[in-house]
């Protein structure tokens, strides 16, 4: 590896950092604590901040020495989840139900670690935002940064993000020209039917029996509707009826999710979602509500910044740590609507399969979203060093 050797150097000082948001973890634009975190580093090195974009997010404005040039941006999440952490070592989140268990802990962190090094080196001609998203898990943060302007007031013409991927080695990296990870959307499904005695059915309409034939139905979507070739994901998560073991209920409610990689497969899915729930529904006298609500779009990356990320990986980490044979992932990720907006590319960096985690762990799979997850620190200078020489040789490509 060809780490920035000042990185590595102090790279235990960002850790702490990292340990400490990790204590200290903050839900969807709640991040204040993190937020006053990262303003203060910033500004402790030098670097300009506009904060209250998306609510709580930051945006450090990095110019160089070098003159005017072009300006590219880098960003880390911030959010935590609401979970319980089941790790018991010392950094563990200090408040119930709230934990960095996706590892945006050590995305900021490494982002800060990467301004602290452009900081003492701004020997470039141009502009590096670094920008700090709130509300990453499923709230939109990175919509809401855009609708308050991060575009507008800081005009860039590339910008990047990177996620700790879990079970990939720690340490090497994934990237896709194209569609790297799936959009996410939801799905509620109201059917009325008519109560009854259970033991006098025809006296009712069952809307259990019209929501299993429709649970059975929409499955049929994928399987029978959408390009086989096509990735398409419909899961049923959720089917809420009935209060007694002798009473047929009003009513039942179905939940879920649909992911897609465009925008054609997901048209066809709701499309066929709506006639199969008003058809099923009104075959078995019920009347049914269809809510479909469009989250987060595809997560779709630049072939021409693909590249470029790829060739800066194998410069920094060697070609061996490079994988590009990887499958993208129906998860979801909000720096989609980014992308919409600005040219780039989104990368994994492996977690590693949990062998750095401290004695205490919750001895369950160190994978996203688990209570027994933590970042690896080990990560540190590897993603700080991406970030830096990603900035650094895009600047220079483009001046």
């Amino acid at each position: 590896m060809k780490l920035f050797e000042p990185i590595s150097t102090w790279s235990h000082e960002i850790a702490a950092i990292r340990r400490d948001l990790h204590a200290h973890p903050e839900l969807a634009f709640e991040e204040t604590r993190t937020a006053d975190q990262v303003a203060s580093w910033l500004e402790k090195w030098g670097i300009p901040v506009h904060r209250g974009l998306g609510v709580t997010g930051v945006v450090g404005i990095l110019e160089g020495t070098g003159g005017q040039g072009p300006s590219v941006g880098l960003r880390a999440d911030m959010d935590a989840l609401p979970m319980q952490e089941l790790n018991e070592f010392e950094h563990k989140s200090r408040h119930d139900g709230k934990m960095h268990a996706c590892g945006h802990d050590g995305h900021t962190a490494m982002l800060l670690g990467a301004a602290r090094y452009l900081a003492e080196h701004r020997d470039f001609a141009g502009t590096i935002y670094l920008i700090f998203q709130p509300a990453e898990e499923g709230f939109g943060g990175a919509r809401e940064m855009i609708r308050d302007g991060l575009f507008k007031l800081f005009p860039m013409q590339a910008v990047f993000g990177l996620h700790n991927w879990p079970g990939m080695p720690a340490g090497s990296f994934g990237v896709l020209p194209g569609g790297m990870m799936a959009s996410s959307n939801t799905f509620e499904i109201r059917i009325e039917g008519k109560g009854a005695h259970g033991g006098m059915p025809h006296l009712g309409v069952d809307p259990i029996m019209a929501a299993v034939q429709l649970a059975q139905s929409l499955q049929t979507i994928v399987s029978r509707n959408v390009d086989p070739l096509e990735p398409v994901v419909l899961s049923i998560t959720q089917i809420h009826a009935g209060s007694a073991d002798n009473v047929i209920p009003n009513d039942a409610v179905m939940r879920g999710t649909v992911r897609t990689f465009s925008n054609e497969a997901l048209d066809l899915v709701e499309t066929r979602m709506r006639e199969l729930c008003e058809q099923l529904c009104a075959a078995q006298g019920c009347k049914a509500e269809f809510d479909f609500d469009r989250r987060y779009p595809p997560t779709i990356n630049d072939p021409e910044q693909a590249a470029f990320c790829a060739q800066v990986i194998r410069e920094l980490v060697g070609p061996d740590k490079l994988r590009q044979d990887i499958r993208p992932s129906m998860g979801a990720e909000d720096f989609s609507f980014m992308l919409q907006e600005v040219p780039g590319c989104y990368v994994w960096l492996g977690n590693g399969e949990g062998e750095h985690r401290s004695p205490g762990h919750g001895m369950g799979p160190c994978m996203l979203h688990n209570g027994s997850y933590d970042f690896n620190d080990a990560l540190i200078p590897v993603g700080a060093s991406y970030w830096v020489k990603l900035a650094l040789d895009w600047l220079a490509q483009h001046r």
